[in-house]
């Protein structure tokens, strides 16, 4: 980099200075009768309405990650990065299905995380401790993938001394970052990244409009962008095509449709659909979520504009993740670089708050409450998330600082891999008692088997394993995502064990869930009055 950009760096310090602010004021809005409780810190109280809502989930879903990564992956493969695009859009109407419901069930026996739901739902600690433990496990490098994104940023801005500044100086503003989202996540909860997230999208949304306006102005409009695009991608060595391949196009569907599947089950989307008011506003979010989708699309385009800017040309070792950066910085007045890298800086903070504290309920309600102290209180809970979030957060940093950002990225696209094997037992269970929990428990270990080993065996120019997402699909001999075909095999597996348990009338847990408990509205039952248990049919 050449020196610090010091009018981006004053702007990018300004909003970072306000959402500081704005997160530890968190703490006294809607200020709870009893703090100390995990739904208080854990979800809100439960109170957010429609809007609060969108933006909570949307801050949560399209991440600093995403605004980096998105447009990398059109910046190097064309075609094929877009399939965020169509997943996002399958995503909604399938969870508009099953997320109501999941609320429902939640609200009336006290659910905060989806291991609770399983554990009273098949009456088995073993895969309720599972699906706690695949949550914690699929979130942890999501996290850590939002300090990749503020890192391009302040490389970008100049920030850190320079490669001749020893390591501590050069990763002292990632330090100060993540120490004040520890701090004030620690005093205001899910409060925090929810008022934030107003900022971090209003923020967003004007930097992409931005974007897609004035940058194709100053380069000669969307003909010569795309001009600039097919001479690229239609040079020898070039790894990527203007219209997707034949030959791509089961993996870039199985992708989409895997990716979509598995979205609404990661722990940080579930968490912000729980801290959710009503029903309706689960179902009114799902309907006008979409409206995301349409950002993401202009907000890939920002690779091909990349592209026809020449950044990164005739660099064969170019770092794909500063594409966006870099653009943004050749091409927008240093005052607007500054508030476009804000929206990315604010961009990690808030996902990496929501997911923090959802790794922290699945620690606290499902291991810590389960296995090591039956007899915590809702205040022993509640402490012992906060700690777990400061925890799940230095060991993000730590992750990241230690390892190579490539094994970041490689461990990020297991997560999806990962968390897809949980939906089985979630959403299977959200319509039906007909699996046997034993049953689901072997097929969630068949599908993170194999899901890994298959990825564990893909090479990449930049890594011995975990190089990609996709490999043959056994019995068709297409190329398509490896979580996809890991899921089918945990159906499968599922399907003929409880065929087999049922047959010989092998025992079931019980169910303490009834029918209307998946359709009930708000105030219709409370917590306390969950009903007691009944026997597994």
């Amino acid at each position: 980099m050449n020196g610090v950009n010091v009018p981006a760096l004053a702007v990018f310090v300004l909003f970072f200075l306000l959402v500081t602010v704005m997160g530890f004021l968190a703490s006294r809005w809607r200020r709870a009768d009893n703090a100390l409780h995990l739904d208080e810190w854990g979800l809100g109280g439960r109170s957010f309405g429609t809007w609060i809502t969108w933006f909570l989930l949307g801050g949560d879903l399209y991440t600093a990650y995403t605004f980096v990564a998105v447009p990398a992956a059109v910046y190097a493969t064309g075609a094929a990065g877009f399939f965020a695009v169509p997943y996002t859009i399958i995503a909604y109407p399938l969870v508009f299905l099953f997320l109501p419901r999941l609320w429902s069930v939640s609200r009336v026996h006290g659910y905060v995380t989806p291991a609770d739901f399983v554990r009273g739902r098949y009456g088995s600690r073993p895969l309720a401790l599972v699906v706690a433990l695949t949550g914690i496990l699929a979130t942890m490098p999501y996290i850590a993938l939002q300090l990749v994104g503020i890192q391009a940023v302040l490389d970008v801005l100049g920030v850190g001394g320079g490669e001749s500044a020893n390591w501590f100086v050069q990763d002292l503003p990632l330090f100060i970052a993540f120490g004040v989202l520890a701090a004030y996540t620690y005093s205001s909860g899910l409060r925090a990244p929810a008022l934030i997230a107003f900022v971090k999208d209003a923020l967003v949304y004007v930097v992409i409009i931005v974007a897609v306006i004035y940058i194709p102005i100053r380069l000669g409009g969307y003909g010569h962008i795309f001009d600039a695009v097919g001479e690229r991608f239609d040079a020898p060595g070039s790894g990527g095509s203007l219209t997707l391949p034949e030959n791509k196009q089961w993996t870039y569907a199985t992708l989409a449709l895997g990716s979509a599947m598995a979205l609404f089950l990661y722990p940080h989307s579930v968490t912000g659909v729980l801290a959710s008011r009503s029903r309706n506003t689960v179902r009114r979010n799902m309907a006008i979520m979409p409206a995301y989708s349409l950002m993401l699309g202009l907000l890939a385009l920002l690779g091909f504009m990349a592209i026809a800017a020449g950044i990164g040309r005739g660099d064969k070792d170019f770092n794909t993740q500063l594409a966006v950066p870099q653009l943004f910085e050749s091409m927008f007045p240093d005052w607007f670089t500054g508030v476009a890298f804000a929206a990315i800086g604010i961009g990690a903070l808030v996902p990496a708050a929501i997911m923090s504290i959802a790794a922290a309920n699945l620690f606290t309600r499902n291991v810590y409450k389960e296995y090591l102290k039956p007899s915590a209180t809702p205040a022993d809970e509640t402490r012992v998330a906060k700690l777990v979030s400061l925890l799940v957060k230095v060991g993000a940093l730590v992750f990241v600082l230690g390892m190579d950002k490539q094994a970041a990225i490689n461990l990020q696209l297991l997560g999806g891999l990962w968390i897809l094997q949980t939906f089985v037992s979630i959403v299977g269970g959200l319509f039906t008692r007909w699996f046997h929990h034993w049953a689901l428990l072997a097929g969630w270990a068949a599908g993170m088997v194999y899901g890994t080993w298959k990825a564990y065996g893909i090479s990449s120019p930049k890594t011995r394993h975990f190089g990609g997402n996709a490999a043959e699909i056994p019995g068709i001999g297409e190329i398509g995502y490896i979580g996809l075909t890991a899921f089918v095999l945990n159906l499968l597996v599922a399907v003929a064990l409880t065929l087999v348990l049922r047959a010989v009338k092998a025992p079931d847990g019980p169910d303490e869930t009834r029918p209307g408990d998946y359709s009930a509205e708000s105030g219709d039952e409370e917590p306390k009055n969950a009903p007691e248990p009944v026997a597994a049919h």
